[in-house]
């Protein structure tokens, strides 16, 4: 059986008979986890294996897994900082900044493989305007050329780990002020003047990108629709202007930047005729049966490629392996240098003249 367009979440800690019933569906093809469904490593490489056993080829098992405020496993992994924290190490030297980078990335990656889980959707990409609450500290930097290298050096990081790097929200969610969580966050700047917000995505494509998440923001310059559910935004501007050949991932099709533009069902159609690969459907198992009983179910070879190369690399998974990875000299230098409790460098100064 083929793995579908979908990404849809678990209620809890272990699968629920329901839960069962639904990630059998050949209209699902991803598992997106959250801090609900996570106690324990020990209790997170049963569920992933759970998980697995569904389907064969076995789902694709997602986390929101940046570092800051967006890191859903906490007790029993490393505590990442926020990602601004190595844009500001970049300020004060370069070489530590992208040490940093790629470190967090391997680190990020090596202990989730560790536990079974094979896509953490970083980094994130956005540039630091200071307008978006939502993005905040999440970016790297304001400078796109600094975020395009650490965003490089991030990408690295995972894939010494084996697992792919998901860049996020393309084309940009830093210059509106709207969550596109709870609203319609809208960019009124022309086509033209966006050439910084892609140049993230245009270097990371060209170092081999292997996946991208779209944002839910209406550039009416570029579409009337937000970039995730666009044409214009997909097929055109991403897939031949950048020649982007790796998977694409909407934003969750349940949050209040997708839902103006109607029913869960029309989003989905939206965003499959688009040009995306996986549409996660997040906290809504309501609306996730609404797709399964009106989607036609239609293989895509192309897509099904794409996505297959972002499951993670194979290697060892369960206690052994996260306790072998903590056992490492580079994992206690990497938790020494990324430590919390360690004062944030300050600010660079700005020269003038």
């Amino acid at each position: 059986m083929s793995l579908g367009p979908l990404m849809v979440d678990v209620a809890g800690r272990s699968l629920l008979p329901e839960d069962r019933e639904v990630l059998e569906h050949p209209l699902v093809g991803g598992v997106i986890l959250f801090t609900r469904n996570y106690q324990s490593p020990e209790q997170l490489i049963a569920l992933v294996e759970e998980i697995r056993a569904v389907r064969s080829p076995s789902l694709l098992i997602a986390v929101d897994h940046e570092g800051g405020r967006v890191q859903r496993f906490r007790d029993g992994f490393t505590r990442v900082p926020p990602m601004r924290r190595i844009g500001q190490q970049y300020g004060i030297d370069r070489a530590a900044g992208r040490e940093w980078a790629r470190e967090t990335g391997w680190l990020i990656g090596a202990e989730l493989r560790a536990v079974g889980v094979d896509l953490a959707f970083t980094p994130c990409v956005d540039l630091d305007y200071g307008i978006s609450e939502v993005i905040g500290d999440r970016a790297l930097h304001s400078d796109a050329e600094i975020v395009a290298t650490l965003g490089i050096d991030l990408m690295n990081g995972l894939r010494e780990a084996g697992m792919s790097a998901t860049a996020k929200h393309f084309p940009g969610h830093g210059f509106v002020a709207a969550d596109s969580h709870v609203a319609l966050p809208v960019d009124r700047r022309e086509l033209a003047d966006l050439g910084a917000e892609l140049t993230p995505y245009r270097r990371m494509i060209i170092n081999g990108l292997p996946s991208v998440m779209m944002a839910h923001v209406v550039f009416p310059d570029v579409d009337s629709l937000p970039a995730s559910l666009s044409a214009r935004w997909i097929k055109d501007i991403l897939r031949r202007e950048l020649d982007f050949r790796g998977a694409v991932f909407t934003d969750d099709l349940s949050m209040a930047g997708a839902v103006a533009f109607g029913g869960v069902v029309e989003r989905a159609r939206l965003a499959l005729e688009a040009g995306a690969d996986m549409l996660p459907v997040c906290n809504s198992r309501a609306a996730v049966h609404e797709l399964l009983d009106a989607l036609p179910v239609v293989s895509n070879p192309v897509s099904a490629l794409r996505l297959a190369r972002v499951h993670g690399r194979q290697g060892e998974v369960g206690p052994g392996a996260l306790e072998a990875l903590r056992a490492q000299a580079r994992w206690k230098r990497v938790n020494a240098m990324l430590d919390p409790r360690a004062p944030a460098p300050p600010p660079p100064l700005e020269l003038k003249g």
